[in-house]
């Protein structure tokens, strides 16, 4: 009788699971709302996909893992800009946009699996414990750190921790044979996102906006402050190569130089209200005559300030068309400490227009490549090439302004490639240029450290034939010297050392008052200026019809955006 019993109980246990399901079923359809089972019948479907993985896979597997592959998969099927960011990354992604991080105070940049330290952060924990820029980093808290195991992520966990912690760096110094220990304690480093600020000449101050963090605005209202000892009457705002970061910095930012009840811009999505942002009166350079310099880098709230601008007719926008980023994201956390960037709403210019760049949904790829499409059909090099995607809008005076893809500027200045070869391109793209820049720096110290400002600096090393040395240098590290094509790019090359040089013996304010000398960007700036046309004009009416434009055809030179358009800085902070 028991064995007959024991028979059927599988059977019996099997009925009661089904049962189960089916009264859960019902009541689960019944009790919640047909909203919510829509949007749990997919998470579910994936919860029970990694359960399924989890107890039956004839593998172990790492569920995390799995879903930590998931997640960036699922946001790409929403838009390009709608991202995931890992536990371990979340520091480094925010730290930019709070303007400061616990460390030690240090640039450095790793070459042959050594910490190079490239400059020591004024005031900071590594200044006052000792550390010099040229140290190479060859112990952290007594154990040996080179070779492999040497990277910036490493590095920067191993420098990096909570204020008041105390960390232990032995060093190698120039001329020196012996390790040399210093203890320092970590301490809150600034992140500025004010790259330079002075006076371009007798009445023009010029800011460099690098990012739009928490500290930009209290950043530029000292940054006005230090020109306005100098007595500006015209400002250039360089937004160029600037990403963008957070929408209310930009808000602020263009407050100060809008009378008030001017709209900045507004939001609005699908689950968000729209939202207006205003002007409010109290901003302090209302009537300063005001350039906003852009590029096809400059996006998000890079666009939010230009387009401010454009669209109140409160200044004249120099440069090439911008990124073209008009969504608006928020940061949601999880309990593991990873986030997610998601997408909630778009922004509108004052006019009225969207300036987001067209996508397609989960092709990310095409999107990516947009800068090198605009390239190839010759945006670069003409205004006559760009194309608009949306519809033509008006600012406050009547000017024709258009949504769709970016702020076009009110005066194009092209990309200049004329002496561009291939030989510039490989020393730009190999990191030749910056490790012989180093080299030289490193080597040469002793002679550098007498020249505090840039200009006695610039002198001195376009004496000393630094595009020879390089030349000589590229070549014993693989790049074969093309004589006739150095002689062609002679000049860009010049530059490009130079810059490295000054940048790695002063700080950026000189890197950037030196690209600065003989930027044609600049240049066009101050002609505005010189015309007192910084404000724009209300349109004459047409009266001649539009003739047939030419189109620019890109030069026949492989593209690569950032050693064409800008010199980075490719170090790490700790």
């Amino acid at each position: 009788m028991n064995q007959n019993k024991n028979r059927y109980m599988p059977l019996l246990m099997a009925l009661c699971v089904v049962i189960g399901i089916i009264i859960g079923s019902f009541y689960a359809n019944h009790s919640s709302g047909n909203r919510l089972n829509i949007i749990n019948s997919g998470s579910k479907r994936l919860n029970d996909l990694l359960h399924i993985i989890d107890d039956q896979y004839v593998d172990k597997v790492d569920v995390d893992s799995l879903v930590e592959k998931a997640i960036p998969q699922i946001l790409a099927e929403l838009d390009p800009h709608s991202v995931y960011i890992n536990a371990k990354d979340v520091q480094a992604a925010n730290d930019d946009l709070k303007g400061s991080f616990s460390g030690v105070g240090i640039e450095f940049t790793i070459r042959q699996d050594t910490i190079h330290v490239q400059n020591v952060i004024k005031n900071g924990p590594a200044e006052r414990a000792g550390l010099l820029a040229g140290d190479k980093i060859v112990t952290v808290d007594g154990k040996k750190f080179v070779g492999k195991a040497v990277t910036n992520e490493e590095a920067m966990h191993r420098l990096k921790g909570p204020k008041d912690t105390k960390v232990r760096i032995g060093v190698l110094r120039y001329g020196q044979k012996k390790v040399k220990e210093f203890t320092v304690t970590r301490g809150d480093i600034p992140l500025k996102s004010i790259g330079a600020a002075y006076m371009l000449d007798d009445s023009t101050g010029y800011i460099r906006i690098k990012s739009f963090g928490e500290t930009t605005y209290p950043e530029l209202l000292i940054a006005l402050a230090k020109l306005s000892q100098r007595n500006f009457s015209n400002l250039i705002i360089d937004l160029r190569d600037n990403t963008g970061g957070y929408l209310q910095s930009a808000v602020q930012i263009a407050n100060e130089f809008l009378p008030n009840n001017k709209l900045i811009v507004y939001t609005q999505g699908r689950k968000s209200p729209r939202q207006d942002y205003k002007s409010n009166g109290h901003g302090s350079y209302q009537r300063i005559p005001l350039v906003v310099l852009i590029n096809e880098g400059s996006a998000s709230a890079s666009e939010i300030f230009a387009g401010a601008m454009q669209d109140n007719d409160r200044a004249t926008i120099i440069g090439r068309r911008s990124f073209g980023k008009g969504l608006v994201q928020q940061q949601i956390g999880f309990p593991d400490g990873s986030m997610i960037r998601l997408t909630i709403a778009r922004y509108y210019t004052p006019s009225g227009r969207c300036i987001q760049k067209p996508y397609t949904l989960g092709d990310d790829a095409n999107y990516a490549q947009d800068l090198l499409t605009r390239y190839k059909h010759g945006e670069f090099f003409s205004q006559d090439s760009i194309k608009h995607t949306g519809p033509a809008y008006h600012t406050s005076i009547g000017r024709t302004v258009y949504g769709g893809g970016g702020i076009t500027p009110d005066i194009f200045v092209p990309e200049d490639t004329a002496d561009v070869t291939s030989y510039y391109k490989q020393a730009s793209m190999s990191g030749l240029i910056l490790q012989f820049a180093f080299t030289y720096t490193d080597d040469n110290r002793l002679k550098l450290n007498t020249f505090k400002e840039m200009t006695a600096m610039a002198d001195y090393l376009i004496k000393q034939n630094m595009v020879d040395k390089f030349a000589v240098y590229a070549d014993k590290h693989g790049l074969k010297r093309r004589n006739l094509m150095i002689q062609r790019s002679h000049k860009l090359l010049e530059r490009f050392i130079n810059s490295r040089i000054i940048y790695n013996m002063l700080d950026e304010e000189a890197w950037n008052r030196y690209i600065n000398m003989d930027d044609p960007v600049i240049g066009t700036a101050l002609e505005v200026f010189k015309n007192k046309a910084a404000f724009p004009q209300k349109p004459a009416p047409k009266t001649v019809p539009k003739r047939t434009q030419k189109v620019a055809v890109a030069p026949n030179i492989p593209y690569e955006y950032r050693p064409l358009h800008a010199f980075p800085h490719l170090t790490a902070h700790a």
